[in-house]
């Protein structure tokens, strides 16, 4: 089967995660090359011993790369700083651009929300590991009911956590809560992210909580369930971690939220966790796990077009 060529630009923990998928499971895609701005990364050492074309050079390097005049699809696994320069060089060059940072230049993609909405877009931002893990549920709530708030709690392991994600909080917070609205359908959102120091290290754990009406208990869970499923799908290690939890506020016991006022209906909470695969780093970092699989379903659906256009 004829494949679409990738590059990925950056060689620290989510873009070797993202390298090692690509090339053990992928359907559409050929790992072509991966750059990084480290000479003595282990990322740049592991593609080099497995076949990829390799610089240490950043987006310029990649450029010199024999194989960038045939790239369909290229990754940033770098930074919000760094990804606008790193798109005006991809998009520029007639190649599609899949952000797992939290950028935001490109239009969000959660692949079971909207994967096919925008599979024809130059950039597309794939929110946040807490938003992949989160706005799942927010969707499937919203899909039943009018969820006038949704909050979201993302606990990763500290080791989990690079100097990229590290220095990406802010934007974290901001890309998620954005997200959570635009995507997941709430009227207001919010996200927190924990970097947990804990030993042993923690598996992911996700905590959402949406405030809804327009529907009953049952009809909420069965939507969670069912989009906990087609998650699972493509990240095997994402599961309730508990039975959804429901608890109501009527006029007599409204719930008040600081900024939004008080509040009737249906308080959901939902207790998730994601392992991961175990492709790179240990099964504790399910953050960086459920990030890469979200980008290469993405890319497998854009291959996938792709492919399709140039055989008709």
């Amino acid at each position: 089967m004829r494949k679409v060529k990738a590059a990925i630009i950056g060689s620290g923990n989510i873009g070797t995660d993202l390298m090692i998928k690509i090339m053990r499971n992928s359907e559409r895609l050929e790992m072509a090359a991966l750059a990084g701005i480290d000479p003595a990364s282990d990322g740049l050492a592991r593609a080099a011993r497995m076949g990829v074309a390799t610089t240490h050079e950043g987006i310029d390097g990649l450029q010199k790369l024999d194989v960038w005049p045939d790239i369909g699809i290229v990754f940033d696994a770098t930074s919000a700083g760094a990804h606008r320069r790193h798109s005006e060089v991809t998009t520029g060059a007639g190649k599609v651009m899949i952000d797992l940072t939290p950028a935001a230049i490109g239009p969000y993609v959660i692949p079971v929300v909207n994967g096919d909405a925008h599979i024809d877009a130059p950039n597309l931002n794939m929110v946040t590991c807490g938003g992949q893990a989160t706005i799942p549920i927010v969707a499937a709530v919203s899909s039943v009911a009018t969820v006038h708030y949704a909050e979201i709690v993302a606990s990763i392991a500290s080791k989990s956590a690079g100097p990229g994600t590290r220095a990406n909080i802010d934007e974290f917070t901001e890309t998620t809560s954005t997200a959570i609205e635009r995507v997941g359908g709430a009227a207001r959102g919010k996200a927190i992210i924990i970097l947990n120091p804990a030993e042993p290290p923690m598996i992911m754990r996700d905590t959402v909580f949406t405030l809804s009406s327009g529907a009953d208990e049952a009809c909420i869970e069965q939507a969670i369930v069912e989009m906990v499923a087609r998650v699972n799908a493509y990240v095997p290690g994402y599961r309730l971690k508990q039975r959804v939890q429901f608890e109501r506020f009527g006029s007599n016991n409204p719930v008040r939220i600081p900024g939004l006022g008080s509040f009737e209906g249906i308080k959901t909470s939902v207790f998730l966790e994601v392992e991961g695969a175990a492709h790179y780093l240990p099964a504790y970092a399910g953050n960086l796990d459920i990030m890469t699989s979200a980008g290469l379903a993405t890319a497998e659906r854009i291959a996938a077009r792709r492919l399709e256009r140039e055989a008709a």
